[in-house]
């Protein structure tokens, strides 16, 4: 008795004692009478290249994945246990019936116990992965010859779920399942180039069509880059124009401002003078005012003083004073006025000046500005034109090269067929006509000799076979198995000897070796070559001694 345990990899397959079919379980106690094997559940991989034909009849090859193992999770009445039964009926309850491992333990699991079953263990992996083999490659090549080639590229996830779900249906009886399947790029069979003329094919037309792309890409650009230029050269004249035109106007206003400006000094210089005059005249007139109240006063007091004597002389300084000042005054307006009115002229003759001044320079600025606009304006328009026409001429250069590289491959492909139509009508004639000869010569062979004779094939061939032994030297040798040449005399007593046929056989044995030495350079090993030169040598001597004593 011992107890058991597997490797997380493994299972223990236990039969016997107790057991009605077999025990699958990871840990046990295995008692007498009863047998444990172990057995492994990892999943093998099979990568095959099949050889299938279609509902076409057009055959290809699928290089297919598949990784194949024991089904772990179909445990059938395995999973279920009793928790009231203990020891032996807990055993008896935990028994597999029907599950995917027992499947497997009793029709294809090999025990890993002992090392004296290694060999019987690759005898049985081999077996297993025939097995495997043979289900996916008779379900596939089933399944294929339903289908035609352009379902199977069409339909690819369809055409794998069938595939698996036909050589899972036939490995369940053995309690595997496919782990993965990998369904790869189908390639040509041997001596078939279908999938490649189809790449081919497409390779061509994506090609022919990119090459139209990139022509087509290059006409809009060269197309748009000349619009660009042309849209950028007018938006940049427009703005020298409109820059023009500003600068223009601001020169104006400019000019306007100071004239305003020099009218308006003029204006302010013309009131701060008169401003001064008079106020300078107020002073002099208060001055005089309180000049005049004193001697008024002095006059009063001297009229007071003087009453009768200094009266006519006081009125007469009065009255002299008195104009003398207003002449004074009057003469100190008249000039202010004068100088005033003088200023007033000046200013208005310079602000006259400078307006009729910027007036001509801003028309002068603004004939300029237009002309330039105008020039401008002018050389894009050109510029425009030319580069339109450019593009236009390069656009139908392209569209002409394009056109021509067109036709120029469609007449080569017409020739090519055509050429290829003519080969094929001449074979085929000149097949009739080989058929209607060998038909008139008796057949295939007749027509074979008839064709040797015509092509002189006979001649070159003995020729090449005078050729070959030219230069040989061959060497004849003759030798004589008789009684030592002797005559019909002899004969009769030589024959009734019993060893003539052997002294015979060793006696040719030895020059017929020697030829082959000195005609092929073989030589025999020394053990034998040296006993059958010996015994010639003393045959000889046998048959010389006779002939010496008679």
């Amino acid at each position: 008795m011992s107890y058991k345990i597997s490797a997380p990899d493994e299972y223990l397959a236990i039969t016997g004692m107790g057991i009605k079919n077999v025990k699958i379980t990871k840990a046990s106690w295995v008692w007498p009478l009863q047998r444990c094997t172990r057995f492994s559940v990892q999943p093998q991989d099979y990568a095959m290249d099949l050889l299938a034909m279609t509902k076409e009849k057009l055959q290809f090859a699928l290089p297919v994945v598949f990784t194949v193992g024991p089904d772990v999770n179909s445990r059938g009445a395995n999973t279920t246990t009793d928790a009231a039964a203990t020891g032996e009926e807990d055993d008896l309850a935990r028994e597999d019936r029907g599950d995917a491992l027992t499947k497997y333990a009793m029709l294809l699991s090999q025990g890993d116990d002992g090392k004296d079953a290694s060999g019987a263990r690759d005898d049985r992996r081999r077996h297993v992965a025939n097995i495997v083999k043979g289900i996916i490659e008779g379900e596939t090549r089933v399944l294929v010859s339903s289908m035609t080639m352009e379902e199977i590229f069409t339909e690819r996830e369809m055409f794998k779920k069938r595939i698996f779900r036909n050589i899972q249906g036939e490995l369940d009886q053995f309690g595997l399942r496919i782990w993965n399947s990998n369904v790869k790029e189908l390639k040509d069979a041997p001596n078939s180039v279908y999938f490649e003329s189809l790449s081919r094919k497409a390779h061509e037309g994506a090609t022919n069509q990119a090459r139209i792309d990139v022509a087509e890409a290059q006409l809009k650009g060269n197309v748009g880059e000349s619009k660009r230029h042309g849209e950028q050269e007018r938006e940049i004249a427009k703005i020298h124009a409109e820059t023009a035109v500003q600068k223009t106007e601001r020169d104006i206003e400019r000019a306007q401002a100071v004239a305003r400006l020099s009218t308006r000094q003029a204006a302010l210089d013309r009131d701060v003078d008169i401003a001064k005059v008079t106020a300078q005249r107020n002073i002099e007139s208060t001055d005089e005012d309180l000049k005049k109240e004193v001697e008024i006063k002095r006059a009063a007091a001297e009229l007071e003083r003087l009453r009768a004597t200094d009266l006519v002389k006081a009125t007469i300084a009065k009255e002299s004073v008195q104009q003398a000042a207003d002449a004074g005054a009057y003469k100190v307006a008249a000039d202010a006025r004068a100088q005033l009115e003088a200023r007033q002229r000046d200013a208005d003759a310079d602000a006259y000046r400078t307006r009729h001044k910027a007036e001509a320079a801003a028309f002068a600025t603004q004939q300029e500005a237009d002309a330039a606009a105008y020039k401008v304006g002018a050389d894009a328009r050109a510029q425009q034109e030319a580069r339109q026409r450019d593009a236009d001429a390069a656009a139908y250069r392209t569209r002409q090269e394009a056109e021509a590289d067109a036709f120029a491959a469609q007449q080569a492909a017409e020739a090519a067929v055509v050429s290829r139509t003519k080969e094929a009508e001449g074979l085929a004639a000149m097949a009739d006509a080989y058929a209607k000869m060998a038909a008139a010569m008796g057949g295939p062979a007749g027509l074979l000799q008839y064709l040797m004779i015509e092509k002189g094939t006979y001649v070159e061939l003995a020729k090449a076979n005078a050729a070959a032994i030219r230069g040989l030297e061959p060497k004849i040798s003759v030798w004589n198995t008789g009684n030592s040449g002797g005559g019909a005399a002899g004969s009769g007593a030589a024959s009734a000897d019993p060893a003539d046929t052997m002294r015979n056989v060793y006696q040719m044995l030895p020059p017929l070796m020697t030829t082959i030495n000195e005609q092929t350079g073989i030589t025999l090993p020394e053990w034998q070559f040296g006993k059958l030169a010996a015994t010639q040598k003393a045959l000889q001597q046998e048959q010389a001694e006779p002939q010496g004593g008679r």
